[in-house]
């Protein structure tokens, strides 16, 4: 059932841990829920009141049998659920911080509830990571049952917000009902009334928080530029369990978390050269290159833009701004398509997550990519933004002492009317069929199709995610037909003949072949399409699955198939006409594995340059803490943040120019760390230099506030002889200097 990450198989040293807890079972199974509790407080007491981290680390393995024990038991009598023996191991190799490989179905919410609460036991806090939020909502009531029979607090981040489990937030008449369902759907429905509205900051000093990679690591960012310690939430990283690990830490890497401030003067631009590239031919004034994705000018473009613009040389130097304002439009027309890499909602572009199907609210492209596709879909075009902050997801999880995760798939890394009769012919014989299409614009596109063929359905995208629990849970149901994204390959299972469990409709559907799932398209991750095979056949169920595919899909289209549509135009096969032949299925591994090894470059790459840039972020992030739990006046720490900002400006544009210097054989990455060294270490002496400057000229006076540095502030904004002052007029001190170098930074 489980395979696991390590040159030995460890399930002959596991099995020994297992008999010891198995033994352990009778001696916990007669005690009452106090009794549990009693013995939860008594070993946390022993594990958190030790301070020696080394000698912690031993306490954890002492209590591990005993810890598991109590885990399991809470768990039958709240859910009614027992961890099996292989659970059980797959909490020991998580709890050892590696990666448990567990096929789809196996229950990795279960098995993580062990090691979650024998590491919870330090008072340190853990985090659990979870593919979207709402399975953060999910887990935090499901499993929090666990966790609070025990003696635990459990939280979960939501968008601009957090909640806490508690079993008595909800009426004592409401109890028994909610209670009922919650033990019956609970893998399927968050029962909200149990999730108590709380602060972010409550959040973390809860024993578990669950919630998205995106939450943790934009509040790290956010504390990092918190201009007082009581505003910081997160208190520090001392043990993370990820879900579905390949799908964060290989499907999300390319794109850093980026915290950014508006710059106003942008916005104008974008729609200027919107209107000129709107009237742009492909291929004749730019051009794109699907695989690079990347967009480029041509000849006849550049003399339209400059008509247009009535400049002679929009490569000038003083046009230089201009020139980045171009690339992101044409990139905006040439490569980001609407209802596929995004949708347009309430006046607003939402990112569709390409892994996930999901829309990623409050994400927005940066480098004012977002701006360019705002200007195109006619919308009210923001500010563009000036990177604050900035870090990729394998660098923030590098942050915690231990790391661990899950996965069901970690070892591998014209057609709408076959689809269509596929369907109906399934529907007809009561068999549920579950179809995964790669974008939204495809799910409803075939959804138009089935609805022409009457065909009923359910349909579930990013769209309509809100009630993705619901559909997903009753898509075993007979003659049950669901339309759904990439998004339904994660988290919930689909138990046949609907859930809750009916019997006999679970063996009416079971004589029919289980659920059948259609995959309408091969995405460019084969783990994406191994985790949409892998909603049937569960747990020894009958499934099946079928993909369909054209040499007109992306994954073909760009990275193969010339092969296969050479042959057919040669042989003048009708277009309808299906072909099921090896060298198909070979080109598709072919092209899958050619994405996948760009991906993997992409993400490399990504690492090596933020490695650099990483260690310079904590070094300063350091430096910050020790100003600000130094009691330093905010205005020291906005100096700060300021000199950084401009750092990460400048290292972004250095990362642009390295790579032309592999022309002149210098290698891009070595003279890339050459000059970030160079560019820190003048940032930090600009700094020190300015509090220097600082310290000397405000000494002397009486009206200004003492920081924790010893520097003294002057208290400009309380002084009506600093109103109305201009940035470049003289400083009304008498200090000689500009105003915005002297009172007015």
């Amino acid at each position: 059932m489980f395979n696991f990450f390590s040159f030995l198989n460890p399930v002959k040293t596991l099995r020994p841990l297992v008999e010891e807890i198995n033994n352990l079972e009778k001696e916990i199974l007669p005690l009452s829920s106090g009794g549990l509790l009693n013995e939860s407080n008594q070993i946390r007491d022993k594990i958190k009141g030790c301070a020696d981290s080394d000698q912690q680390k031993l306490l954890l393995e002492e209590f591990l049998p005993r810890a598991f024990a109590l885990t399991r038991e809470a768990a039958k009598r709240t859910l009614g659920q027992r961890h099996f023996d292989v659970q059980l191991m797959g909490g020991i190799i998580l709890h050892q911080g590696k990666i448990a490989e567990m096929s789809t179905g196996e229950g990795k919410t279960l098995a993580s509830t062990a090691p979650v609460y024998l590491n919870a036991l330090t008072g340190k806090g853990v985090h659990v990571v979870t593919v979207n939020e709402y399975l953060a909502k999910r887990d935090a009531v499901w499993m929090g049952q666990i966790y609070n029979l025990l003696g635990l607090s459990v939280a979960c981040l939501v968008h601009d917000g957090a909640l806490i489990y508690d079993p008595f937030y909800i009426s004592k008449n409401a109890e028994g009902l909610i209670d009922k369902e919650r033990d019956t759907t609970g893998s399927f429905l968050v029962q909200d009334e149990y999730l108590r509205p709380i602060s972010r900051k409550e959040a973390y000093a809860a024993d578990i928080t669950y919630g998205t990679n995106h939450e943790f690591g934009f509040d790290y960012l956010r504390d990092n530029l918190a201009y007082s310690k009581e505003a910081q939430t997160q208190r520090g990283h001392y043990f993370a369990i990820v879900d579905e690990i390949d799908s964060i830490l290989i499907d999300e890497a390319r794109t850093p978390l980026i915290i950014a401030a508006p710059d106003a003067e942008s916005s104008d631009f974008y729609k200027v050269f919107s209107r000129i590239v709107s009237g742009f031919k492909i291929g004749e004034d730019y051009t794109t290159d699907e695989k690079l994705h990347s967009a480029d000018i041509t000849s006849a473009g550049i003399d339209k833009v400059e008509k247009a613009l009535k400049i002679d040389n929009i490569y000038a130097p003083e046009n230089l701004r201009l020139t980045h304002y171009l690339q992101e439009i044409l990139k905006a027309y040439g490569l980001f398509k609407r209802d596929k890499d995004y949708v347009v909602k309430n006046g607003e572009i939402i990112i569709v997550d390409q892994f996930t199907g999901r829309l990623m609210q409050g994400r927005r492209y940066s480098n004012g990519l977002h701006q360019a596709i705002e200007a195109k879909e006619g919308l009210v075009v923001q500010n563009e933004s000036r990177t604050f902050a900035q870090i990729t997801i394998q660098n923030y999880f590098r942050l915690y002492k231990k790391l661990s995760g899950m996965t069901g798939t970690a070892q591998t890394s014209a057609e709408e009317f076959a689809v269509t009769e596929e369907i109906k012919k399934r529907q007809q014989a009561g068999q549920p069929v579950l179809v995964g299409t790669i974008s939204i614009e495809k799910n409803e596109a075939l959804s138009d199709f089935l609805g022409r063929a009457g065909v009923k359905h359910e349909i579930l995208n990013a769209k309509n995610n809100e009630r993705e629990g619901a559909i997903i849970a009753q898509a075993g149901r007979m003659g049950a037909v669901t339309l759904a994204t990439n998004m339904a390959g994660r988290g919930v299972d689909i138990i046949l003949g609907g859930n809750p469990p009916n019997p006999v409709e679970s063996e009416k559907v079971k004589n029919l072949g289980g659920l059948h799932v259609i995959g309408t398209e091969r995405h460019e991750a084969r783990r994406i399409d191994n985790q949409l095979r892998g909603r049937s056949g569960r747990q020894g169920d009958p499934g099946s699955s079928l993909f369909f595919l054209s040499l007109e899909d992306d994954l073909l289209r760009i990275f193969g198939g010339g092969r296969i549509k050479s042959l057919m135009e040669s042989f003048n096969i009708p277009d309808d006409t299906p072909i099921e032949s090896k060298i198909v299925s070979k080109s598709v591994s072919q092209a899958q594995a050619k994405v996948e090894g760009f991906n993997f470059d992409a993400r490399k790459n990504l690492l090596d340059y933020d490695d650099i840039l990483n260690k310079q972020r904590i070094a300063i992030y350091k430096k910050r803490q020790d100003l600000l739990e130094g009691g330093a006046h905010p205005q020291i720490l906005a100096v700060l943040d300021f000199y950084w900002m401009n750092h990460l400006e400048n290292m972004e544009s250095l990362r642009e120019s390295v790579h032309i210097r592999a022309y002149g054989q210098h290698d891009p990455l070595v003279e890339y760390r050459r000059e970030s060294h160079l560019l820190f270490r003048r940032m930090n002496e600009d700094f020190e230099k300015w509090l220097e400057q600082n310290k000397n000229i405000l000494l002397a006076r009486p009206d200004s506030k003492e920081s924790g540095l010893g520097v003294k502030i002057p208290a400009a904004n309380n002084n009506p002889k600093y109103d109305n002052v201009g940035r470049n007029d003289p400083c009304p001190c008498g200090s000689g200097k500009k105003y915005k170098k002297c009172h007015g930074v």
